[in-house]
């Protein structure tokens, strides 16, 4: 297709896309008048910042950034927290440590944040409580989240319900880890606390309680809509696989 032919084709989608819109007319005549520096001003001051606002696009930016400079985040909370050692900097910096799978930096770093009136800090409970199960200190885990449920009394943590009953399957008090794999996924808005509980059941030879299990989490995504399985991809793939087999 002729260059021309394309250009006149976009100055109309942009004439059409400002009068749509509500935008200045005056953009009418500089797109018309001034076809390639017109279209390219109305590019970068009307739609770029637009563009550029939406989840996906910052989804996209921050990708991008990532894949540029992927040490970019965690050298610069450094930088912070080495500027001002607070308890929010000391979060930060401590959950991008979560992230890399650096569990005794991350540790060492909500340790040190609670004291004083960040003692009892949910948010650094919590986080401590990842670190220790990420080294395998279950006990620790366990303690860190009793912590935080006394602490903060009539606070619910999903992500808190189901590290505890994790660690408690992997110290072993497999009774205890089922009741609280039920009573999460009782309320939990995702299928893993149901997976983990069949999985358990699998472990213990009661295939059938396991299936009905695998089986009322497929019937839950078939209503729940594409966001839902596309955040839960792994267990509704999972509760497939094992209904069917």
């Amino acid at each position: 297709m002729p260059l021309l032919v394309i250009s006149i084709i976009v100055q109309l989608a942009l004439v059409v896309h400002i009068i749509k819109t509500g935008r200045n007319t005056t953009w009418v005549f500089i797109v018309l008048f001034f076809p390639l520096i017109g279209t390219l001003a109305y590019f970068i001051i009307e739609l770029l910042p637009e563009l550029t606002n939406t989840n996906a696009a910052k989804s996209a930016q921050r990708s991008i950034a990532h894949a540029v400079d992927p040490d970019k985040a965690m050298r610069e909370a450094t930088e912070q927290y080495a500027l001002a050692r607070t308890a929010q900097n000391a979060l930060a910096l401590a959950e991008l440590h979560l992230a890399k799978g650096n569990f005794a930096e991350a540790k060492e770093l909500f340790q040190r944040s609670l004291s004083g009136v960040h003692s009892d800090d949910p948010d650094l409970l919590l986080g401590l409580a990842h670190a220790h199960f990420g080294l395998a200190e279950f006990a620790e885990t366990l303690r860190a989240l009793d912590d935080f449920k006394r602490a903060n009394q009539g606070k619910t943590s999903q992500d808190g319900h189901l590290l505890y009953a994790r660690a408690l399957e992997e110290s072993g008090r497999i009774d205890e880890a089922m009741d609280e794999y039920r009573a999460l996924a009782d309320y939990s808005a995702g299928p893993e606390a149901s997976c983990r509980l069949a999985m358990l059941l699998q472990a213990q030879g009661r295939a059938d309680e396991a299936r009905a299990l695998y089986e009322s989490v497929v019937a839950r995504s078939k209503t729940a809509g594409k966001h839902y399985n596309n955040l839960y991809q792994k267990w509704v793939a999972q509760a497939r696989r094992e209904a069917q087999a």
